[in-house]
């Protein structure tokens, strides 16, 4: 009967022990591999510099079923089109990112401001870029204005090309002089 009732009290003991353990594995695995401070990272491509990306700190997980990259003190990074042959690089500042390494796909959140290589500058709340499609989007007012002064309001939101080469405002408001809004042919 001791015998028993000792082997009863032991599996009970290490059952409950096995549970423990697989919470806290699935626990354990949510902590960044990787940290870096002051980062300033150089990408290039063919010899040239093709990005520029600075940030305070830049948090790595990827000991978790969807890997990701963060950068929570915010982020400055340029970029450079091999296709437009500029010298000068697109910028994109924000106060919070997120990159899903699975998806291919960025987040940027807190005062999202973006400076096309051609002088276009946008600024919103968030954006979000889906690298497999090509395209970036938000749902909040953006704000854009062009490097002649012309200004326009997308209260809803754009959904534009990943080069800001074509882009749609949804409930939009602005100033464009008539001569420079394209005429549609029909």
């Amino acid at each position: 009967m001791a015998a028993s009732l000792c082997s009863a009290v032991f599996f009970v003991f290490t059952s409950c022990e096995d549970k423990v353990t697989d919470a806290q594995k699935k626990a354990d695995n949510n902590f960044a591999s990787q940290i870096l401070y002051n980062a300033n990272i150089v990408q290039r491509d063919s010899g040239e510099i093709s990005l520029r990306f600075k940030a305070p700190v830049i948090e790595k997980y990827e000991l978790i079923d969807s890997p990701y990259v963060v950068a929570k003190k915010g982020f400055y990074l340029e970029y450079f089109d091999k296709k437009k042959k500029s010298e000068i690089p697109g910028k994109i500042w924000a106060n919070h990112a997120i990159y899903y390494e699975k998806k291919n796909f960025y987040e940027a959140k807190g005062n999202v401001k973006i400076l096309t290589n051609e002088g276009t500058s946008f600024a919103t709340q968030s954006i979000f870029w889906d690298r497999t499609k090509k395209q970036m989007y938000t749902k909040d007012t953006v704000y854009v204005m062009d490097n002649k002064g012309n200004t326009l309001i997308g209260n809803n939101g754009m959904i534009a090309n990943d080069d800001f080469s074509e882009y749609t405002f949804f409930n939009n408001t602005g100033s464009f002089p008539s001569k420079e809004i394209p005429s549609v042919k029909r």
